[in-house]
């Protein structure tokens, strides 16, 4: 049967004083306009108190928080923060003791290798996959499986033995590499690859031994830093896939040896909010911790250096470490 066209009675609505309600916007969160002059402190402290503003106000918090306290903070990076220019910065946080431990996938220690190496990095795959040059330059492959290897046969971890590696090259971009930075630092470098997602796993000095041997030391290595991370920091930026899959599982290892983690801070920064980052690193590991998560969303390019320059501006010990 259908409905007669009839227009809802409104008499009865109810209403309610506005000043009652709890509002998510309130105009003492609102930012400030920037005083020409006033410089970067100002600038940052006059950012909304909302959404994404406060997530960012939260982990500069955090961080130093967690420096203060000697918490730990860990950096999980990805190939894209290195490609886009943001090595130096991290080589600064290093050196200002915001890294405790840093750890790459396979593809962000190649192109880090490559920086110190050669200055440059990032071939154009649309370019070089049809003559079949795509992953083929020599130095990378050559040297770089062999640094695996040496450091397979020196017990080592591959972080730590191509890095140890890298740095006795003395290469010429050397204060542009996270790897001998964490070297000249003794910050522990943990490489966590995935085989057959590399470039250097196509040459045929890759050893599969090597390979393996060494990411499963360090991936033991990293699970030993998590379960240092109580009251600390975890970073995941430009990793989708491997490096939220290597944390959880170090998560759980503290966890298995009763070691709660209390008080755990995860930060995700990248493009977009993605699966395993958002289930990995910001739901699963603080649950029942009284820690927090955070998503930053944005350029890696952009939202690295920002962070950098706010923890920084407003350390009252700015001292650095180092050469």
């Amino acid at each position: 049967m259908p409905f007669p066209y009839e227009e809802f009675e409104l008499s009865g609505v109810r209403t309610y004083p506005l000043a009652s309600r709890q509002s998510k916007a309130r105009a003492q969160d609102f930012g400030r306009p920037h005083q020409q002059g006033s410089g970067f402190a100002e600038w940052f402290a006059s950012l909304p108190d909302i959404l994404g503003a406060k997530d960012l106000k939260a982990v500069v918090a955090a961080l130093r928080e967690a420096k203060r306290r000697d918490g730990g903070i860990i950096w999980g990076l990805g190939a894209h923060v290195i490609k886009t220019g943001g090595s130096p910065i991290v080589v600064d946080l290093m050196r200002r003791g915001y890294v405790s431990a840093v750890a790459m996938n396979g593809a962000g220690l190649i192109h880090d290798f490559e920086v110190a190496l050669s200055g440059a990095t990032s071939e154009d795959v649309d370019e070089s996959l049809g003559p079949g040059r795509f992953g083929m330059a020599e130095e990378t492959g050559r040297l770089l499986n062999r640094a695996i290897k040496d450091a397979a046969d020196a017990g080592q971890g591959l972080g730590r033995g191509v890095a140890a590696f890298l740095a006795g090259l003395n290469p010429p971009h050397a204060a542009a590499s996270i790897a001998v930075a964490a070297h000249v630092l003794s910050i522990p470098l943990t490489v966590h690859v995935a085989i057959g997602t590399d470039i250097i796993h196509m040459h045929p000095d890759a050893s599969g031994a090597a390979l393996g041997e060494t990411s499963l030391r360090d991936f033991r290595y990293f699970a030993s830093a998590v379960a240092r991370l109580t009251r600390g920091v975890y970073l995941n930026c430009g990793s989708a896939v491997i490096l939220p899959e290597v944390f959880l599982k170090a998560v759980a290892l503290a966890r298995n040896r009763g070691i709660g983690l209390d008080g755990l801070t995860t930060v995700n920064i990248d493009f977009l909010r993605q699966y395993r980052p958002q289930t990995n690193v910001l739901t699963r590991p603080i649950a029942g911790t009284g820690g927090a998560g955070y998503s930053l969303i944005g350029h890696h390019e952009i939202l690295i250096p920002l962070l950098a320059a706010a923890v920084v501006e407003g350390d009252e010990d700015k001292q650095e470490k180092g050469p």
